[in-house]
C-alpha cells in the first residue's frame, strides 16, 4: 500500500480544510515546493496535490504552485481540482504530472473520463467524494443522487488507473477514515482504490492495510502536518 501525502493548495499556500469547507482552512505553509521536497526526502514515493481554488472555479488556479512542486521533486505526482476538459488534462500531463484526477466530470461528463483514460493509459484517476454514500461535485459544494459504487462501476472497463475515494465528513476532522465504506468499494470494483479522508493515526493506516480489500494506498494530510502521524513509521506500516 502506498502512502500519499496530501498537499492541498489554496491561494498558493499549503492548507487543510475541515470537511471540505473553504472557510475552515488551516494554513500549514506558504512554500508548497519546500513541503513537497520534505515529504520526498522523508521517503515518500508519491505526492497527492489538490488545487482547491480550481475545484471551485472549474479551471486551474494554483498552477504556479503545482509547477514549482514538479520542478522540486522527482517522484510521481497526482493532481486534482478544476481539471474538466481534455486540453487541461493534456496540459498537466505535458508539464510532468503523472496522473490527473477527474472528479466533477466523472459525474457530469463520463465520456471525457473514458476518452482521457484511453488516450493516456495509466494516467487518469477518478476522484469520488461522498457524503453518506452519495457523490458530491464542484469542490464538494453540490451533492448528487449518484451512489459511490454505481459511479465507480461505470468506469471498470475504461482503463482508469485508480479511484480516490474520500468520505467528506471525515476529511480534515482527525476522526479516522470510513474503513468499512472504503473496503466495500475496494471489493466491489476491480479498479485500484485509494483511501482518503480522516486518516489521522498509525492505527488508521493499519486498519486500511488490513481491511480485507486490496487497497492501492491511503492519503493523509493534516495528521502529517500536525505530527499525529510519524511519517517514517507510517511508511514502514504501509509497506509491511
Amino acid at each position: 500500500m502506498i502512502l500519499y501525502p496530501a498537499i492541498d493548495l489554496k491561494d498558493g499556500q499549503c492548507v487543510r480544510l475541515l470537511r471540505g469547507e473553504m472557510e475552515a482552512a488551516t494554513v500549514f505553509g506558504d512554500d508548497p515546493a519546500a513541503q513537497a521536497k520534505s515529504f520526498v526526502e522523508a521517503g515518500c514515493k508519491w505526492l497527492h496535490l489538490v488545487d482547491l481554488n480550481g475545484a471551485f472555479a472549474g479551471h486551474p488556479v494554483n498552477g504556479a504552485a503545482v509547477e514549482a512542486i514538479l520542478a522540486a521533486v522527482d517522484v510521481p505526482v497526482q493532481l486534482g481540482g478544476g481539471i474538466r476538459d481534455m486540453a487541461t488534462i493534456e496540459g498537466w500531463l505535458d508539464k510532468g504530472v503523472s496522473r490527473v484526477i477527474l472528479g466533477t466530470v466523472a459525474v457530469e461528463n463520463p465520456d471525457l473520463v473514458r476518452k482521457a483514460a484511453a488516450a493516456f493509459p495509466g494516467k487518469v484517476a477518478v476522484g469520488i467524494d461522498a457524503r453518506n454514500g452519495r457523490v458530491a461535485t464542484k469542490g464538494w459544494a453540490e451533492e448528487t443522487d449518484v451512489m459511490v459504487t454505481d459511479l465507480a462501476k461505470q468506469f471498470e472497463d475504461a482503463g482508469v488507473a485508480a479511484i480516490i475515494y474520500t468520505d467528506i465528513d471525515r476529511d480534515g476532522a482527525m476522526q479516522g477514515p470510513n474503513v468499512a465504506a472504503t473496503a466495500a468499494l475496494g471489493n466491489a470494483v476491480r479498479i485500484p482504490v485509494i483511501a482518503s479522508g480522516g486518516v489521522s493515526s498509525i492505527d488508521d493506516l493499519v486498519a486500511l492495510r488490513d481491511c480485507g480489500a486490496p487497497l492501492d494506498g491511503a492519503i493523509s494530510g493534516r495528521a502529517l502536518y500536525d505530527g499525529a502521524i510519524d511519517l517514517s513509521e507510517a511508511l514502514r506500516v504501509v509497506s509491511a
